[in-house]
């Protein structure tokens, strides 16, 4: 560990994905120098709606930002991110006089602050300090490997994944059947310092009311009819790391009450043993169920979920997140043809088909989008895959694209970034979408500062279910 110029210790720099927002362009070009010949990849802006403009492309790891600025200041810009991307780390620069703001700020969640002028070696530690050891945080994150997306609502929910994770409290996630809970979950897992211990999932709908208990608290030799041996439960197998009980609003009601025992006691008893085993698990749930529903209709215990649900996330829909379609398609594509062995040469989807993926409605989410892909696949010798076998694939034609004028003006710069990632910068395609001319689309992307270039930069990858 390296040290400062007045004996302190501070973290060798990590490496990490920075950007710089200041209105004083000597001020940033110093912070690129420092924080560049440090290790750090580097970008800056001018502004607070630059920031929030560059983000919606391309989401860095750490924002630092100075406090006073024209128009909209450091202040509000943290707190946008703090609404928009709750773990995304934020340091405050800023001069004496203004200090109380900034502690005011780091009260409110901000990282830490750094007063003017500014030490070097000081700045480069609080850096390596937010941005944590290699890879911990960011796109390219290990816990966060299979969920790579475009999607503004699937990052934000990835921040709040990175806060909770190592927290070791219990998580519930909902969504629509083929949204990817397990996967979910397996981030959390992954993210958490559990992540070299099991991970152990059990779907409580598809297990028989009378064998959930052996299942999940194991039971002994002769317990009951078939009971040839003892067997562990799914609570010791996942001992000392995590559990989810996936479908959990499928548990039978009668069964709620000896999970909810063994989740405050953190001891099972096996079917036909006399004594308790102690157990260190952390339990996640998830369902698709309304669960407050539930417990209105008697059917999910209160003590129970509220249990389990100290903290919920929600994953947003397959509709409600479009930018993502066509890089799932893609995915999914690419993997079907890496595994197959005949002589197809599948190689895209032609852009109309493109249109009628991004334009249905998803009832069943991802899991149903890679169904309709290995349909059109196993049809398909040659592309790119046409549009009538994706219209066939879907029994429908829709269109799901709203007008740019009918839009709400503060969801402008969200629906003009989903129209970019769709069309990866393509302007002109992005206008007909739009159903605009070029110029006007021009002028909106000037006005929240949106750089169609960015996104043609963007790299690929997918979510899977």
């Amino acid at each position: 560990m390296a040290a400062d110029r007045n004996g302190r210790e501070r973290p060798t720099p990590a490496g990490g994905r920075i950007l710089i927002v200041d209105d004083d362009s000597s001020l940033r070009r110093l912070l690129c120098l420092r924080l560049e010949s440090a290790g750090f990849e580097v970008s800056s802006v001018d502004s607070a709606r630059a920031a929030l403009g560059r983000i919606a492309t391309d989401i860095p790891d750490l924002v630092v930002t100075d406090l006073r600025m024209e128009g909209m200041d450091g202040l509000a810009l943290f707190r946008a991110l703090r609404d928009r991307l709750p773990a995304l780390p934020v340091i405050i620069l800023t001069a004496h006089g203004t200090i109380p703001d900034a502690v005011a700020a780091t009260r409110e969640g901000a990282f830490a602050f750094l007063t003017k002028p500014f030490d070097s070696a000081e700045l480069v530690a609080v850096v390596s300090e937010a941005l944590g050891p290699t890879g911990t945080r960011g796109k390219s994150a290990p816990w966060r490997k299979e969920i790579i997306t475009r999607s503004r609502s699937m990052e934000s929910l990835l921040s709040e994944i990175e806060l909770v994770a190592r927290s070791g409290v219990s998580v519930l996630i909902q969504g629509q059947s083929g949204t990817g809970k397990e996967l979910i979950a397996r981030a959390i897992h992954a993210a958490s310092d559990r992540s070299e211990a099991p991970f152990v999932a059990i779907n409580c709908a598809a297990i028989p009311t009378e064998l959930l208990e052996s299942e999940l608290f194991g039971h002994r030799k002769g317990a009951f009819t078939g009971a040839a041996s003892d067997r562990d439960g799914l609570f010791v197998e996942a001992n000392g790391g995590t559990l989810l009980l996936d479908e959990v609003g499928d548990m039978p009601l009668n069964f709620q009450t000896k999970l909810l025992r063994v989740l405050q006691e953190q001891r099972v008893r096996p079917v036909g043993a006399r004594s308790e085993q102690k157990v260190d698990v952390r339990v996640l749930s998830a369902t698709h169920q309304d669960l407050e529903r539930g417990l209105a209709d008697g059917r999910f215990r209160e003590d129970l979920y509220y249990r389990l649900n100290v903290v919920r996330l929600e994953i947003p829909p397959l509709r409600d997140r479009p930018e993502d379609i066509p890089l799932l398609a893609e995915h999914f594509l690419a993997r079907i043809q890496s595994d197959r062995t005949d002589t197809s040469r599948i190689s895209a989807f032609s852009p109309e088909a493109i249109q009628l993926l991004v334009g249905h409605d998803w009832p069943g989410n991802i899991r149903q989008l890679r169904n309709v892909v290995q349909q059109v696949c196993a049809l398909c010798r040659v592309g790119p895959i046409p549009a009538d076998l994706v219209r066939r694939a879907l029994r429908e034609q829709s269109s799901r694209h709203t007008p740019l004028a009918e839009a709400r003006a503060e969801f402008d710069r969200d629906y003009l970034s989903r129209l970019l990632h769709m069309t990866r910068g393509n302007v002109a395609e992005a206008a007909r979408l739009a159903k605009r001319s070029r110029t006007d689309l021009y002028r909106l992307l000037s006005r929240h500062q949106l750089d169609p270039v960015a996104f043609k930069l963007q790299g690929t990858g997918a979510d899977r279910d």
